[in-house]
């Protein structure tokens, strides 16, 4: 099946989740992603703004602060994705197609980073990611050295065992999802 019809149907079952739903999986998934070694022992951190149904990262960025790791977000310019320091919630604005993206100017390289927690439409088992089709995460994920860590949030029903892969996408190191951790291999 072409990536543009399994993207349809993904987005299509994640737009049905309901509101409650939703938040009440992506706790359970924020919680499963702060029990990580690989969090825990991550010193700079990037996380995106969640847009569409997508799993939230609020309690990911609460408790990241708390104990003191760096925190950035991504922030589209041009074609480019730049990942810029954050300090609070309040330093995101809309911006790109409504995602909301951080006002600062301090940025670090996709090298520079511990751990990037990464949204998608879809992912497999095997680490394959699925994005919205504009290629801004492959692209800045592999442009200046590859993070620590690339970890993808999704509801299980974002699961699948095989999605179609190019040479230039990215892999997930470690998938989470409601239902625990998945390893990438």
């Amino acid at each position: 099946m072409p990536k543009r019809s399994i993207r349809s149907d993904l987005l299509a079952r994640r737009k049905h989740l309901a509101a409650e739903t939703c938040l009440s999986l992506s706790l359970q998934i924020q919680r499963y992603l702060l029990q990580t070694l690989e969090f825990q022992s991550a010193a700079v951190v990037a996380l995106y703004s969640p847009v569409l149904n997508e799993v939230f990262t609020e309690e990911i960025l609460r408790e990241a602060l708390a104990v003191g790791k760096q925190v950035l977000y991504p922030r589209v310019r041009g074609c480019e994705l730049e990942f810029v320091r954050v300090a609070a919630a309040h330093e995101l604005v809309p911006g790109s197609f409504g995602v909301l993206e951080p006002t600062g100017s301090d940025t670090l390289t996709s090298g520079q980073l511990d751990m990037v927690v990464v949204p998608g439409v879809g992912f497999d088992r095997r680490g394959g990611r699925l994005g919205y089709g504009k290629g801004y995460y492959d692209r800045g994920l592999s442009v200046s050295g590859r993070p620590g860590c690339l970890v993808g949030l999704c509801f299980e029903l974002q699961l699948l065992e095989t999605l179609p892969a190019e040479s230039h996408d990215v892999k997930m190191d470690v998938l989470i999802t409601e239902q625990g951790r998945y390893d990438c291999l």
